[in-house]
């Protein structure tokens, strides 16, 4: 076998084995491939490298004269989540510009030769926390994973062979404990129906939480909110809880209170507005809307606000519906 050879698996090795590495730490990064080169450019197609959001680079795609393109790249690639094609080559001016779906960069070194890159960002799977011990806390920990959530469920006294779904299971509410192994930009959604409520949604608060929702109703989660301020809770903060929590729906069950909530996360996970309810039909039950502002998985900073509806009896979308006959209690505790 060829030096050249060998250094090529060589190469390779190292960038799976780097991106195995980054993968299990849920550090993103981005896997640039040489997709053409023309001579003298020092890279060959086919030549991979990892880069990392910090410009870490290992592998190799050419020389330095590619590398401050192909990290600016890469870190607009991993703020966005969309794979990119660039190409680095000489041009009279030095300047960059677009050439359909191609961003071309002019050459910086006087060595010349021409690379076409393809850059793919790897992002880690986004993290759901799940704070309860519902029946709509359970089904959040089975529907969350089949759309890309790892999932942690935060409960007290959690029973953890009721949630064999959920990648990490706490059983404590505890601020201290739960901060300490849950890092921050998760999605957070309160799930405990009227089983100590105002410990979880301490603890959501806590978490430096993308967008925190509450399964309640308006009603509710107004008294609770404003319990929370009174007790010296940040104001600004409680007031971004998102109450009631999920789309709109009629005469749910916990399973589709769960859908609905699971809905709008990856909604705003894409960076997409929950848009309003379609008007429903004369005498039937009405919902009012609560604005959601939550920060998507990518670089920019603002969205378009959302609507999510007034929930009913069991903290899920749909009409608040008028009290009961005198019975111990609704099916979720609240």
């Amino acid at each position: 076998m060829s030096n050249a050879m060998n250094n090529a698996m060589n190469r390779a090795d190292t960038v799976f084995d780097t991106a195995r590495r980054l993968q299990q730490a849920g550090t993103p990064y981005a896997l640039v491939s040489v997709i053409k080169a023309l001579a003298p450019a020092s890279a060959r197609p086919g030549d991979k490298a990892i880069v990392t959001a910090e410009g870490e680079l290992h592998g190799w795609v050419g020389g330095g004269c590619a590398q401050p393109a192909v990290v600016r790249t890469v870190r607009e690639a991993l703020a966005d989540g969309r794979a990119r094609v660039i190409r680095i080559a000489p041009t009279a001016d030095g300047h960059e510009r677009e050439l359909g779906d191609v961003l071309e960069f002019g050459m910086a070194c006087h060595s010349g030769g021409t690379l076409e890159l393809f850059i793919d960002p790897v992002l880690p799977r986004a993290r759901l926390v799940v704070i309860g011990a519902s029946p709509v806390a359970a089904s959040l920990t089975q529907l969350a994973p089949r759309v890309g959530f790892a999932v942690t469920l935060v409960a007290h006294d959690a029973d953890v062979a009721a949630y064999p779904d959920a990648q990490q299971i706490i059983a404590s509410d505890d601020v201290a404990t739960v901060t300490a192994q849950v890092a921050a930009g998760a999605w957070v959604v309160v799930a405990t129906q009227g089983r100590r409520d105002v410990q979880a949604l301490r603890l959501a608060l806590a978490l430096k939480a993308r967008q925190v929702s509450f399964v309640a109703s308006a009603r509710k989660a107004q008294v609770l909110k404003d319990s929370l301020v009174t007790a010296g809770a940040d104001a600004a903060s409680v007031a971004e809880i998102v109450a009631p929590a999920g789309y709109p729906m009629a005469a749910p069950t916990p399973e589709e209170i769960a859908l609905s909530v699971l809905a709008a996360v990856v909604s705003l996970r894409r960076g997409v507005a929950v848009k309003e309810a379609e008007p429903v039909a004369a005498g039937a039950a009405t919902t009012t809307g609560t604005t959601i502002n939550a920060r998507p998985e990518t670089a920019r900073e603002s969205m378009p606000t959302a609507t999510a509806s007034v929930s009913s009896c069991c903290g899920g979308p749909g009409a608040e519906l008028p009290p009961l006959p005198a019975v111990k209690s609704s099916c979720c505790g609240g």
